[in-house]
């Protein structure tokens, strides 16, 4: 077993204008006094980090790398779930997802999606070059509209959305084959691989690509009211990656699963600062070190009550409590009688 690594921060809820947060330095020093080990860094905003240029440029990628551990910290991942995101748009999400990208990607969906496959391919080089083994991001969708089968979904329109899908990113996934990283697919709300089916389902058209992998982020599941700890007991050969998230879901007689439209704050399922929600996360923890996970326990803040601030600062302590120092002994070792095979024989009765 591996003790895992943590606690760290994924710093997208954290940019800002204003320091400690307006510089990769200055924000890898605050995340450093609450007490994070590492940070993950989105690929998407050039002013903290070019992932173009940390793919053309090892020289770039050794000056971020030197950035960040100047503070004490490492480069956990990067995270390109904005790219991601645009790999796969139906076209009636094209205006929503127009802000992903650049304005001169905007009103153009082929130029959009084409863009979006070379930031990936850029993602895999650029982890490459920063030493990393995993990268995050979203599967995009384009059969979300069609989540509930009502109008009924057309025979084959399922089969024909998950071949297309399959079909955009197997070139992303071989280049992360050739950069030797493993894509890590948040399963969520809103992307065709929302749960453990539509992943399985995207498996058969990668022709189960060993780079095909999953972020855990047990919040997602208890939003859909999926059981997250089974789920590491039927996926945990493919996590590589781990957001630390909690949730809530207070069901009432008027509203579910589908939040009656209403502002997070209003939903019965809500995302919630660690501790503040439903998440077993001891047992979480306990299963994904039993299963030898080997990557870093991240804070992916989003809370629809608490100040982020508080919540970095009492995720750092809150993920160190839960991480698990694995024992490299068994418990009753003390009782060992250092028996040999004839003495096992002896104690079947096959001597």
């Amino acid at each position: 077993m591996t003790t895992i690594q943590g606690p760290a921060l994924f710093l997208a809820q954290f940019l800002g204008d204003q320091a400690p947060f307006d510089t990769l330095e200055n924000i890898c020093s605050w995340a450093k006094s609450l007490g994070y080990e590492g940070v993950q860094i989105p690929t998407w905003d050039t002013k903290y980090f070019d992932v173009q240029k940390a793919a053309e440029s090892k020289t770039y990628a050794d000056e971020i790398k030197g950035i960040v551990e100047g503070q004490g910290l490492k480069i956990t991942e990067l995270s390109s779930h904005l790219h991601g995101q645009l790999v796969a748009v139906h076209p009636a999400y094209d205006t929503l997802f127009d802000g992903f990208a650049p304005e001169a990607y905007r009103n153009n969906p082929q130029a959009r999606t084409e863009w979006a496959v070379q930031q990936l391919k850029n993602a895999a080089k650029a982890s490459q070059n920063l030493g990393l083994n995993a990268h995050g991001t979203f599967s995009g969708a384009l059969l979300w509209h069609t989540v509930y089968p009502w109008p009924q979904r057309p025979a084959g329109l399922v089969d024909a959305g998950f071949k297309e899908l399959g079909k955009r990113w197997t070139p992303i996934l071989n280049a992360f084959d050739e950069a030797g990283v493993d894509l890590c697919y948040e399963i969520h709300p809103g992307e065709d691989l929302h749960d453990g089916v539509t992943y399985e389902m995207f498996l058969e058209e990668v022709n189960n690509h060993p780079r095909a992998c999953l972020l855990y982020d047990p919040s997602h599941f208890v939003l859909q009211c999926l059981d997250y700890k089974e789920y590491i007991d039927i996926y945990h050969e493919r996590i590589r990656m781990f957001h630390v998230k909690d949730a809530e879901f207070n069901q009432t007689g008027r509203q579910g699963v589908y939040g009656g439209y209403q502002s997070w704050v209003n939903r019965a399922g809500r995302f919630r600062s660690l501790g503040d929600g439903q998440v077993d996360f001891k047992s979480v923890f306990s299963k994904l070190s039993a299963y030898d996970f080997k990557g870093w326990a991240v804070l992916e803040w989003e809370c629809a009550l608490k100040h982020p601030e508080d919540g970095a600062r009492e995720g750092a302590k809150f993920i160190q409590d839960h991480i698990i120092r694995v024992t490299e002994k068994a418990f009753d070792d003390f009782a060992a009688s250092g028996v040999d095979d004839e003495a096992n024989k002896r104690i079947l009765g096959l001597a």
